[in-house]
Formats: structure tokens, C-alpha cells, sequence
């Protein structure tokens, strides 16, 4: 639950700013006719809709299994995930890529470009702030000592390096707005401004599909870190009364709510009463070491009905 708030409040906060800060662009965009302004605005008010997209993922995920969903609604926080990578790659980058070209091919010089530095300049203290927020709750729940990339592979919870990615790709297209705003007044090349919003469509478009890529990988169903798995096995395998473990299997419904199976070939002399007992303990056990796995089903099974166990 700690981590569920935790991870929440970082969605919030970044909503509310990029609320304020998309207002603030549109207004900057509107009075100096910057092309990069505007696609930054336009990134803005698109990162505001998908934090509340977010807020929905989490707040449909977190509903109670039904007949018709006896496993619950977790998965939806994963789908929500990739509504809001195909957002930010058909909306903020084919807009964008749109706004840079027109303004290729038509370009106006910019006016009052003293108002796009300040908004760009307090845009880049803000999105700093909420990127740093982000970062050590990715640290603190998904990225110990792992590298960048494998972190992310290897996370399960979207919320927080969904938001990760959507700050880093907004510093870094209030950066490429800024240069192209400097370079196109100082050397008098109004075009280099329809550039810039072009590298922006680009940043944007990386980001999607990364983030289109992570989520599709949890949505179609991702088992349990290797470790773990390697320690269910460990578990199964010391168990009283285990000759050998068939097959085990583990899906994740949401970040913490894991489910396990595992096919059990017992020694033929224990009783019905003793396998119950075993079964018993090792689910406790697995729970226990686990608090994620949240369903555990164990079946006893002769191990020559079985393919070999899973690695």
C-alpha cells in the first residue's frame, strides 16, 4: 500500500505541474509563434492526460476479482500503460513532426522570444523537480542495483518508470527548445525553430516505443525475476515428501499480485493427509518469503504425465 500511495503522489505531482506548465506554453507559444513552443506545449498537455490515464490504470486495477474477472484487474494497469505510449507517440510526436515541417517549409520569424526563455527556463526548475521525484522512487522500488534498461525491462510496476521516461523526454525537449529558440534568434534562421520541433517528434517517438514495448511485454503475461523463480524451485524441491518438481509457472497481474503454480511429483508412500500438510506449509512458506505471490496452487502429480520442469 506504502508503495502504491507513494507511487500516486509522484503521478499527481506530475499531472498538476504539467497542467501549469502546458497553460504556461500555449500562452508563450501563442504571443511568440514558436514552433518549438508550441509542440512543447502540445507534449505538456498530452503528459497531462496520460498521468490522469495513470491514475485510472490504478484505480481499475485496484478492483476486486469478480466471477467474470476471477483474477482480478490488475492487467489493466498494464493496458492503460500502452494506451498512454500510443498517445505519446501518435499524438506528441506526429503533431510535433507536424508543426516542425510546416514550419520548414513556412518559416516566421518569432516574436517576444524574451517570454519563451522564461517559460522555457522555469519549465526546466519544474520538470527537474518532479523528474527527481520520480527518479528515487524508481531507485527506492525498481532499480536497486540493477543498469538503467534492465530495471525497466524488469520492473513491474508502469506507474513509476512511465513517469520516469515522460520527464526525462521532457527535459530533454525543453533543452532542444531552448537551443532552437537561441540558435534561431541569434543567427537569424527562423527554420532551425521548425528543426528543433522536429528533434523533439524524435525524442518523443524513442520514448513511445520504449515504453509501447515494456508495457506489451506485461500486458501478454511476465513471470517472476529468474532469482525468484530459481528460489520457488529451492522451496518445492526441500519440501517433505518432494521425489520431484515437474513444472512451475508464475504470472504477474500487477506489480504485487503474482500468481504461482507448481506441479509436485511426490514420494508414493506418503499419505493423502501428509502431501495435504506438505502442500500446506510450502504455500505458507512461499507467501511468507513473497508477499507478492498472492495465489499459490499446487497439484501432486505423477511426474511421467509432466514435460520436464520449466528453467
Amino acid at each position: 500500500m506504502a508503495h502504491s500511495s507513494s507511487s500516486r503522489l509522484v503521478i499527481l505531482a506530475a499531472l498538476g505541474g504539467n497542467l501549469l506548465v502546458a497553460a504556461t506554453k500555449c500562452v508563450a507559444a501563442w504571443i511568440s509563434g514558436s514552433s518549438s513552443m508550441l509542440s512543447e506545449a502540445i507534449h505538456s498537455l498530452i503528459d497531462t492526460g496520460n498521468q490522469a490515464l495513470l491514475l485510472v490504470g490504478m484505480r481499475r486495477a485496484a478492483r476486486p476479482a469478480t466471477l467474470a474477472h476471477p483474477f482480478g484487474y490488475g492487467l489493466e494497469l498494464y493496458f492503460w500503460t500502452f494506451v498512454v505510449a500510443l498517445l505519446i507517440f501518435g499524438l506528441g510526436a506526429g503533431i510535433s513532426f507536424f508543426e516542425g515541417v510546416m514550419h520548414i517549409l513556412h518559416p516566421q520569424p518569432m516574436a517576444h522570444v524574451l517570454v519563451n526563455y522564461i517559460v522555457l527556463g522555469l519549465s526546466i526548475l519544474f520538470e527537474g523537480s518532479v523528474w527527481v521525484m520520480a527518479l528515487r522512487e524508481f531507485r527506492r522500488h525498481g532499480k536497486g542495483r540493477l543498469g538503467w534498461v534492465e530495471a525497466v525491462q524488469r520492473s513491474k510496476d508502469p506507474t513509476v518508470f512511465t513517469v520516469l521516461f515522460e520527464d526525462t523526454a521532457a527535459l530533454a525537449g525543453l533543452f532542444v527548445a531552448l537551443v532552437g529558440n537561441v540558435a534561431s534568434e541569434m543567427l537569424d534562421m527562423p527554420v532551425l525553430d521548425g528543426v528543433s520541433s522536429i528533434i523533439i517528434a524524435m525524442i518523443l517517438a524513442v520514448t513511445a516505443t520504449f515504453l509501447a514495448r515494456e508495457s506489451q511485454s506485461l500486458l501478454t503475461g511476465e513471470g517472476v525475476a529468474p532469482e525468484v523463480l530459481a528460489a520457488l524451485r529451492r522451496m518445492a524441491l526441500s519440501a517433505r515428501g518432494v521425489d520431484r518438481l515437474n513444472e512451475i509457472r508464475s504470472m504477474h497481474f500487477g506489480p504485487r499480485d503474482v500468481l504461482v503454480v507448481i506441479s509436485i511429483d511426490f514420494h508414493n508412500t506418503l499419505s493423502a493427509g501428509d502431501v495435504e500438510a506438505t502442500v500446506s506449509d510450502l504455500e505458507r512458506q512461499i507467501k511468507k518469503t513473497y508477499p507478492e505471490v498472492t495465489r499459490v496452487f499446487i497439484e501432486a502429480q505423477d511426474n511421467r504425465s509432466q514435460p520436464p520442469a520449466a528453467s
